[in-house]
């Protein structure tokens, strides 16, 4: 259809109103948008390369409806590339507690109609503004459960049906194909799309799922609570030295010494061989704690019981533990003092989810409470937001395709939460890798980051799979040392590991193959 006639189709008369089981809606609304002109990075398009745009004219539909015998509002748009549609879909996942619709997440949009894809997501109930208490408790201060399973994964499939219907209605045909790209809390959305609506996508990018959300968002915690009952709370170079001493024991043990480290089973680095080790800080000389190695070890090795136990996973031994939404995070003031700067997303959890009281004291957690927190939390909200169930039978057979990322040097998400998943999907199906792939990325922080192997090919990889048929056997990346120095690299799909040849250039990609097992 030219430009004129389905620009003069950007119109709320002409679009519509989707059939969604369940749904009533009370507003779409549709404008015209031309000459946009952005450049969308990595950081904002995860999963994907970079997109320079020009010139670019869409259509706007935004709809809001209500599920019926329910008060909730949620919140979809729908972007229309006017004369550059490529045929396919894109479901744009959210981050953090927003379901997809917040003003970072509009760059991802961008993206995704700059390469030619009719863009969707949804607000999952909750604008972007509104604090955790505000949507998940009720004025009587209960659990809103309606209000969470929209969030959870109700509102993911009415977005899937709502972004099908208007593109049918604007273009005269539904998408050949339709791809979900998600990282974080988008790539728990993605999961839960394949586990429990399988015809919504064919193809499914969920990176960094922050999938047991019951068991990581207490578990990241654990750090924190450590640093209360030791009363201790460690500068940041602290933390920061027993990281980068964990590095350099571990870098070589892959073949190449290149700042990360590549296999962290291979890893096994005592902190507390650090204590008294003399660092100087900022222009202040100071000897490494005990505390210090404690809480590095709680943050490696993740929560236990009180009868020493493990309750979750840790993160890997080179993640950054003091980045401000790292679980070892301090702040520390003018006079050398210093407090616990817990990840919001755990703090805020315990508070409402748990506690149900947002001003709920953290600091006086004994060790059986915070069991109790995490017990209750796994018990309670593990059926509605965990979105571990294994059984991705629907998905293959329908003919979906699966791929995931997972940083090792994730801060935030362990990267085994990942992986214990995709071990226990391939428990029921031993052929898990005809249609689902998780590839570990070395030296890489939670979805992106500056250091560390990110795949930025690996949507393209998933499109190509589902249209193509052609098997991503491993995905490319490249990452610069603190030296400047530039490498290409291969990423292998889990159980693999890439391995240097022995002979090659490290700075290569040809110089690694993808080694079988563990």
């Amino acid at each position: 259809m030219p430009f004129s006639s389905l620009s003069s189709r950007c119109s709320s008369h002409s679009i519509h109103i989707p059939d969604v089981p369940g749904a009533s809606f009370h507003s779409l609304q549709a404008s015209l948008v031309t000459n946009l002109s952005s450049y969308v990075g990595e950081y904002y398009y995860l999963n994907h390369k970079s997109v320079q745009i020009d010139n670019l004219s869409f259509c706007n539909v935004s709809l809001a409806y209500m599920h019926r015998d329910q008060t909730d509002q949620t919140n979809v748009q729908v972007w229309l590339p006017i004369d550059t549609w490529n045929g396919r879909m894109m479901g744009v996942g959210g981050g953090g507690w927003q379901a997809g619709l917040y003003p970072e997440n509009f760059m991802a949009m961008q993206g995704a109609i700059g390469q030619g894809y009719a863009a969707v997501s949804t607000d999952g109930g909750h604008s972007a503004d509104q604090n955790l208490s505000d949507w998940l408790l009720t004025t009587h201060g209960d659990i809103d459960y309606s209000s969470l399973n929209n969030f959870a994964a109700i509102s993911l499939s009415d977005t899937s049906i709502i972004g099908k219907s208007i593109i049918k209605s604007f273009y005269g045909n539904s998408p050949k194909y339709s791809y979900w790209s998600g990282c974080s809390q988008g790539g728990r959305q993605g999961l839960v799309l394949a586990q429990r609506y399988p015809e919504a996508y064919d193809g499914i990018v969920a990176s960094a799922p922050a999938i047991n959300w019951s068991e990581f968002l207490v578990g990241g915690f654990w750090p924190q609570f450590i640093m209360n009952q030791l009363d201790a709370y460690p500068l940041s170079c602290e933390l920061d030295f027993i990281t980068n001493a964990a590095v350099a024991s571990c870098d070589g043990r892959d073949g190449v010494e290149d700042g990360i480290i590549s296999n962290g089973d291979l890893c096994n680095f005592d902190p507390y061989s650090l204590i008294g080790t003399t660092l100087n800080c900022d222009g202040r000389w100071l000897n490494i704690s005990r505390a210090a190695a404690d809480i590095a070890m709680a943050a490696w090795l993740g929560p236990i019981s009180t009868n020493g136990i493990s309750l979750w996973h840790g993160v890997g031994l080179d993640s950054n533990l003091t980045s401000p939404s790292s679980i070892a995070s301090t702040h520390c003031y003018s006079n050398e003092t210093c407090i616990g700067s817990p990840n919001i997303l755990s703090s805020e959890w315990i508070q409402v989810g748990i506690a149900r009281h947002p001003g709920f004291n953290l600091r006086n957690l004994t060790h059986a409470q915070y069991v109790q927190v995490f017990e209750t939390s796994v018990q309670q909200y593990g059926p509605i937001i965990g979105t571990h169930d294994p059984d991705l039978t629907a998905f293959r057979d329908r003919g979906g395709k699966l791929l995931t990322y997972h940083g090792l040097a994730d801060p935030i998400i362990p990267y085994k939460s990942t992986r214990q998943y995709y071990q226990a999907v391939a428990s029921i199906d031993p052929d898990v890798r005809q249609f689902f792939r998780l590839f570990e990325a070395p030296g890489m922080g939670h979805c992106w980051s500056m250091s560390g192997l990110y795949p930025s090919t690996i949507f393209d990889a998933m499109v190509s799979w589902v249209e193509e048929g052609v098997v991503p056997e491993n995905l490319p990346a490249v990452f610069s040392d603190r030296d400047g120095v530039n490498y290409e690299r291969i990423i292998c799909p889990y159980p693999e590991q890439a391995v240097y040849n022995g002979h090659g250039d490290p700075t290569m990609k040809s110089s690694f193959y993808c080694l079988a097992g563990r």
